[in-house]
């Protein structure tokens, strides 16, 4: 059997599984950018995934995730104006499973270089800095994972399944051994990072299609055994 098709029959079997106890995803809604097709993507792997911008149910969520596409500080200043950002720091001290999409990985981080002015939520140490000049900004392409180190997300993969970017900066964690995949565009772009309940990709595994719903799919079972 190939990985691709590994992976369907993966995806097929957790859509199979709904109806029985689904794991309950909060999508932080901070009012950027379309971040409905996460959610799409997430109740199509199954969970019971749903937008909210509403702290008890951020807070009783079994998972949550936080998408993020556009500027850096727009971002962070959304998230901030409706106190979101407090949230989310709540949530990772309580140790609830946490994923960071896109941007949403990069305001994880403590600062980024394209808002300068404006902090970043500082869970992950470390910047977001520009991609270099020697390559196309931004990438937006289909690029492959080099997974470094044992995670969750790979699990039933191939080893470097392909993944969809669009991005223009990229994280630089403090503490390198967070990072568990990359991508070669340039410099060594940090595509996973983990530390400990908390999980960020620079990609989007929503648009990233059958392999982008198996990750998906994957953070989502270890959500439900967490």
């Amino acid at each position: 059997m190939s990985a691709v098709n590994g992976a369907r029959e993966f995806v097929s079997a957790v859509n199979g599984a709904r109806g029985c106890s689904q794991v309950k995803l909060a999508i932080i809604d901070y009012g950027i950018g379309n971040l409905r097709s996460a959610e799409k993507a997430l109740q199509r792997v199954g969970a019971d995934a749903r937008l909210t911008s509403d702290p008890s149910d951020i807070s009783a969520a079994d998972g949550v995730v936080m998408p993020g596409v556009g500027n850096f500080g727009a971002c962070m200043n959304a998230l901030r104006r409706d106190g979101l950002d407090e949230i989310v720091h709540a949530v990772v001290a309580s140790g609830v499973p946490f994923l960071g999409i896109c941007v949403g990985m990069q305001m994880l981080f403590d600062t980024s270089v394209e808002s300068p002015d404006v902090p970043g939520l500082g869970i992950i140490n470390g910047t977001v800095e520009l991609l270099p000049d020697t390559v196309k900004r931004p990438q937006m392409q289909w690029n492959q994972l080099h997974w470094g180190a044992n995670s969750a997300l790979a699990q039933g993969l191939e080893a470097e399944p392909w993944v969809y970017l669009v991005h223009s900066y990229y994280c630089v964690p403090s503490d390198s051994t967070t990072i568990i995949a990359t991508c070669d565009y340039g410099v060594d772009v940090a595509c996973v990072v983990q530390q400990r309940n908390v999980t960020a990709t620079q990609f989007h595994p929503e648009k990233s299609g059958t392999m982008g719903l198996a990750i998906l799919a994957n953070w989502t079972q270890s959500v439900k055994v967490a």
